[in-house]
């Protein structure tokens, strides 16, 4: 799987050159055997470093290498995956706020659209 479209890494660019914002995530990869999320909202201009929330089992703010997460391999083949139907909805400091509470991205997740579902906010 490709892990950043071109439409995926130039919205993460601009955000990338926006320093300071509470943007919004716009890709989240994670490992489809195990543990492993990271919500990214920027990337720099050395094409690599990415900006985000990432959890190996403690959820924290900080800076991720994109040719890392693509040189995982898993077993049976399988690599670092990207969440096509991701969409974000809530920016970065809400979504490491509830990580923290929660424990993980994944529980911080359910806990986060389970809440905008009862308020009628969509999704």
């Amino acid at each position: 799987m490709i892990l950043l479209t071109d439409d995926l890494r130039e919205r993460l660019l601009a955000n990338g050159r926006e320093r300071g914002a509470d943007h919004v995530p716009v890709v989240k990869f994670f490992n489809p055997l195990g543990e492993g999320v990271w919500l990214a909202t920027e990337l720099d201009g050395d094409g690599d470093t990415l900006f985000g929330l990432a959890d190996l089992g403690d959820p924290e703010l900080g800076s991720f290498s994109l040719e890392e997460l693509t040189s995982i391999r898993l077993p049976f083949g399988m690599g670092i995956e990207r969440d096509i139907l991701f969409t974000g909805d809530f920016t970065l400091s809400t979504w490491a706020e509830a990580a923290r509470e929660a424990g993980s991205v994944r529980a911080a997740e359910r806990i986060l659209y389970r809440a905008q579902r009862a308020r009628g906010d969509g999704v």
